[in-house]
């Protein structure tokens, strides 16, 4: 549930403690599913509501800008297949690209609950398999490279 780490952080750790990896990927994926319904609703709220208060106005106002600049350019590239778009931008594992960032730019964007939860839950679950398989080979060549012969 951790901002910028999510799901992507999770499996590698699971999987390096060598502990069942269908059980570590339900719950990371529930864990980073878990908030995702009180960014949708809230998240610009707070931070229309921060907007012009003294010491956190300012981030707030990039926070809602930037949101609102890149929803406004991932819309105009997307046009009609917003959906597909945002379930790739959450589920490629990049840096900054979960869960959390989808969510809020579906709620920039003005998307329907149904079609983000169900965009965003696809997209991490994507990003789940590809954390998954890497993360297996990562740590399946650590272990043949250092493991006592």
């Amino acid at each position: 549930m951790v901002p910028l780490i999510e799901l992507r952080g999770a499996v590698p750790f699971g999987v390096g403690m060598q502990l069942d990896l269908f059980w570590v990927y339900v719950l990371a994926i529930l864990g980073n599913m878990l908030p995702v319904p009180f960014i949708y609703f809230f998240a610009r709220k707070i931070l229309v509501w921060g907007s012009d208060k003294k010491f956190i106005g300012k981030f707030f106002k990039f926070c809602l800008e930037k949101g609102e600049k890149g929803g406004k350019k991932l819309q105009a590239k997307a046009g009609r297949g917003l959906f597909f778009a945002l379930l790739l931008f959450v589920g490629i594992p990049l840096p900054g690209t979960g869960a959390w960032t989808g969510t809020l730019a579906a709620s920039m964007l003005d998307m329907d609950f149904k079609s983000s939860v169900i965009a965003v839950m696809l997209g991490v679950i994507l990003a789940g398999i590809i954390m998954g398989l890497a993360s297996m080979g990562l740590f399946g060549g650590l272990s043949a490279i250092f493991a006592p012969k």
